[in-house]
């Protein structure tokens, strides 16, 4: 508990230190910079290998930017990335993901990415209120959620909400979300990066969030390495609570758990507490994954999401 706080204190000191830097463009403080992160986006998600399309929808809280893909008769698949990897990140997965299902990737509007807050703070009942006027924009029903670390935080908080009509969900290695973090040391390498950006603090923050870090493609690991360079976004971990045994066992709906074996944020006691007080759940380890299970094992994560969606329940 006691690094769990120095760990908090850290992010909150850096959290300070960054305010005014909050300019005119807010997340980039400079046309230059954003266009440079724009076009390192655009050239990772030329690794999207299935058509698509980008949509900018209008909500109260700004404007959501969504890249869909999928047969316009799937079922709602709603992608939540992680903290500042945009939703470019999911490359190695909408294949498989598209084939039966309508899917939308939201960038998260707090962060690097194409959408754009009206504000610069959100709290997570405003965050709530943006996704839903975007699941409200496309005439969602019967909405499966996947998110991955923070985005299974949000993925989970929508879930709990009574306006949301969430059919599934999966998460994958959701941060924050049954316990505190697990390996604080190696977790520092990400704050490290976003206060220090450089070649060898990305190498450093790869080769701990990652299993097999050479495997993560390098247009990329370009993109991720100029979110935190010239980016401002903030991390929300201070929003994040851990959820209760009550909040849990009101999760009625089937539930996918996934954690990578050599996770740094989740451990055993993560599985222990889901089994325990959601009722309607399924969990399985990714052998050879760390948190970037989704990039780290591709094949037996997407198989494994797959089966879970198509089955009846």
């Amino acid at each position: 508990m006691r690094n769990f706080t120095l760990l908090f204190l850290i992010i909150f000191s850096f959290l300070g230190c960054s305010g005014n830097k909050i300019a005119p463009y807010y997340i980039f403080d400079s046309t230059d910079k954003k266009e440079l992160y724009i076009n390192s986006y655009n050239n990772t998600l030329k690794l999207w290998d299935v058509p698509f399309e980008e949509i900018d929808v209008e909500t109260n809280f700004g404007i959501a930017h969504v890249i869909i893909c999928g047969p316009k008769s799937g079922e709602p698949l709603v992608l939540f990335h992680g903290t500042d990897a945009s939703s470019t990140m999911w490359f190695p997965n909408v294949r498989e993901f598209s084939k039966e299902y309508r899917v939308y990737a939201i960038d998260f509007p707090l962060e690097a990415g194409k959408s754009v807050s009206n504000r610069i703070k959100l709290t997570n009942k405003q965050t709530a209120l943006f996704y839903n006027e975007v699941f409200t924009h496309f005439q969602m029903k019967n909405i499966n959620l996947i998110g991955i670390s923070r985005g299974g935080w949000l993925v989970t908080y929508l879930a709990l909400q009574h306006s949301t009509a969430v059919k599934k969900i999966v998460l994958l290695s959701p941060a924050q979300t049954f316990g505190y973090v697990n390996n604080i040391g190696k977790v520092l390498s990400g704050v490290n990066l976003k206060m220090f950006p450089s070649t060898k603090s990305t190498t450093r923050f790869f080769n701990a969030f990652s299993h097999t870090p050479d495997k993560i493609n390098t247009l990329f690991r370009e993109q991720l390495y100029l979110a935190y360079k010239y980016g401002n976004s903030r991390p929300r971990l201070l929003n994040m609570w851990p959820f209760s045994k009550e909040e849990l066992k009101s999760l009625q709906i089937p539930v996918l758990l996934l954690v990578g074996d050599h996770d740094i944020v989740n451990d055993q006691k993560t599985f222990v507490k889901a089994r325990k007080y959601i009722p309607n759940i399924e969990t399985a380890v990714i052998k050879d994954a760390g948190h970037f299970l989704s990039m780290d094992q591709p094949d037996s994560t997407n198989k494994i999401i797959v089966e879970f969606l198509n089955k009846k329940q």
